[in-house]
């Protein structure tokens, strides 16, 4: 009868884990759907304003972009990892250590690679054997343009100051809920833009100038890049925690229901047991 406790013990707990992880899918899947069409209605913008950057710097030269276009010899690096506070969704958080590791050890390899973390997940890990320039966890209390430009105004005067060469954007690109997509781009300086854009050709009247509108239009063009890649961070996260607490509830309904099968031939063998004593000693009182 001890063995029979243990299994309900097990199955009582196993049911109340399927109830946790259950209820924590339903709230990441309403926080995922408002994420959602928060990146999928600002991906048409950033890309536009980066087309119309892209334009107008194909006409000027090489540098109209001031300082942001600088391309210095890569000595000193700023990764920027973004990961999530909590836990509990899946290789979420441990894709973006793969992809810090894989830019440390290979792709700057032999070069000063400091960090600037956003999210609690990543600081934890990056900070036991490397730098931390800063960190922000409070940003996705309340993730709005306004927070992220501070972030941004902060990693673009650390270039400016020339105390690193080159900034990297390491996060995961929403997809779907199941898909997040592993993303280093290049923050800054800016990449090289080609001039044989078509749209380039088209004759406009600015005003003002061509080079003020593109000075212009850099710092903010940055401020969306940095917020899409934490918007498309922040609805990779519900989507790849929705995905892993429904497969752990089917696991766990998978385990209960083994559970209950174990414990309903335990119980038919205890009671099997029982009936054959009971006609064992009837019969030996008779003989």
């Amino acid at each position: 009868m001890a063995n029979l406790k243990e299994i309900r013990n097990r199955i009582t707990s196993v049911s109340s884990t399927m109830q946790i992880t259950s209820a924590m899918k339903m709230v990441s899947a309403a926080k995922l759907k408002k994420a959602q069409d928060a990146i999928t209605a600002m991906r048409p913008y950033a890309e536009k304003m980066t087309e119309l950057l892209q334009n107008l710097s194909a006409t000027l030269d090489g540098d109209a972009g001031g300082e942001f276009t600088v391309q210095r010899e890569v000595k000193n690096v700023l990764v920027v990892a973004i990961t999530s506070n909590r836990g509990l969704a899946g290789a979420f958080n441990s894709n973006v250590i793969k992809e810090l590791r894989n830019q440390t050890e290979n792709v700057y390899a032999g070069k000063k690679v400091d960090f600037v973390t956003i999210g609690k997940k990543g600081n934890d890990i990056v900070r036991k054997n490397n730098t931390v320039v800063f960190n922000n966890n409070s940003v996705f209390d309340n993730l709005t343009f306004e927070n992220v430009s501070e972030i941004a105004n902060e990693i673009t005067a650390l270039f400016l100051q020339g105390k690193y060469d080159r900034v990297v954007l390491v996060y995961n690109q929403f997809k779907n809920a199941a898909t997040q997509i592993i993303q280093a781009e290049q923050f800054l300086p800016l990449a090289p833009i080609a001039s044989d854009k078509a749209a380039s050709n088209v004759d406009y009247i600015f005003e003002p100038s061509k080079e003020e509108i593109v000075l212009e239009l850099i710092p903010k063009m940055l401020k969306t890049q940095l917020y899409k890649a934490i918007r498309d961070s922040f609805a990779s996260e519900h989507g790849a925690r929705m995905t892993a607490m429904h497969k752990a509830t089917d696991n766990a309904t998978a385990l209960r229901n083994q559970l209950k099968l174990t414990y309903n031939k335990a119980r038919q063998a205890a009671i099997t047991g029982e009936i054959l004593e009971i006609v064992g000693g009837a019969e030996a009182l008779n003989g």
